[in-house]
């Protein structure tokens, strides 16, 4: 077994005992510390995933600050759609904005399949990265198929999905086209991460709590199989995660994920009997905890230890990503009080 096999993180996303309970926070390196906004002034979202220097140091920033278990690339989701062909920017404040739209069958023909030279900056960030971080694992990640065709058909973040949610129940064959070329993107994506050496990767199903059940069974989960049932014989373990997924933790799970990411909404006892006895949790402490003062972070994070005990193994982490404005010293002291409160 190699060191970072041995590790925490990964022993805990394969169930099984770890010195300790392994904790990451989703956008630990981001707006919250004061060394990534300096770092990143003046040049833009886009510009910053595609430059591995800068990659590497923005990865690094939270594993030095607050000592966590597991890095997670910098970048972001859209990255291989922008590689794919697609004009978009990400806009502070707004988030991805997609100049023309993929409504229509000509539509999909500006979205081409990606290759990895496509993305030869990442697989140099991973690498970079992969030299830098000795012991500690690096998590690649990738957006799922849904949120990507959801950023893609609105044009930018919604709250409602009604464009996208119109065209999957009025053209099902396009709907189906879309998510399959998403799939193959996302796919190729994962796995330059994966041939350039990270220790697990993560997709990230942001929106697809906006889905029942059965329409995420029907529309979306094939997609998301064919992303995580391809990365089967990696070697390395696989996250599924998204916001408001308490009905889909089922599916999620037979998707083909090893770990099930929770948001806050679901008690992980409660989450570990509907995902199944073979895959481990992570999460789900309520990013809105960390602003309630200490004596409230600790008792809440102390109750999510006790119920991520009832999966096979536990990776601790936020229900959603890193709030802004949120003091980095809480997620520090957070980071220590698992260790501490976990140790066997």
């Amino acid at each position: 077994m190699t060191v970072l096999e041995d590790s925490p993180f990964v022993r805990a996303c394969r169930g099984l005992p770890g010195p300790h309970t392994p904790v990451w926070f989703m956008r630990q390196a981001g707006r919250s510390l004061p060394e990534y906004r300096k770092i990143r002034e003046g040049i833009g979202m886009l510009e910053s995933c595609r430059r591995p220097d800068l990659v590497t140091e923005i990865t690094l920033q939270p594993v030095r600050r607050h000592g966590v278990d597991a890095a997670i690339l910098f970048s972001d989701i859209v990255v291989p759609i922008a590689a794919a062909g697609i004009d978009l920017d990400i806009v502070a404040g707004t988030g991805p904005v997609v100049a023309a739209p993929v409504r229509t069958a000509a539509d999909l023909e500006r979205l081409r399949p990606i290759t990895a030279d496509d993305v030869d900056f990442v697989a140099e960030s991973v690498r970079l990265l992969v030299a830098e971080l000795g012991q500690t694992p690096l998590i690649g990640f990738a957006g799922a198929p849904f949120t990507l065709a959801s950023y893609l058909i609105e044009g930018g973040p919604s709250r409602t999905y009604l464009k996208t949610k119109a065209m999957m129940y009025a053209q099902p064959e396009l709907w189906h086209a879309l998510l399959s070329r998403l799939a193959e993107i996302t796919l190729t994506f994962l796995r330059t991460q994966v041939d350039a050496g990270v220790s697990a990767v993560q997709l990230f199903d942001s929106w697809a709590g906006a889905l029942s059940e059965a329409d995420y069974r029907s529309f979306v989960m094939p997609h998301s199989a064919r992303v995580l049932r391809g990365l089967q014989d990696a070697g390395v373990p696989r996250i599924h995660f998204g916001v408001g997924t308490g009905v889909l933790l089922e599916a999620m799970g037979e998707a083909g994920a090893d770990v099930v990411g929770v948001d806050w909404r679901t008690p992980l006892d409660v989450a570990a009997k509907r995902i199944g006895p073979d895959r481990a949790v992570q999460g789900n402490l309520d990013p809105a905890i960390l602003f309630a003062g200490w004596d409230v972070v600790e008792r809440e994070a102390r109750r999510v230890l006790a119920q991520g005990q009832a999966a096979p193994g536990h990776v601790f982490n936020l229900g959603h990503g890193v709030m802004p404005e949120t003091d980095p010293e809480i997620l520090t002291r957070l980071t220590a009080l698992v260790h501490e409160a976990s140790a066997r």
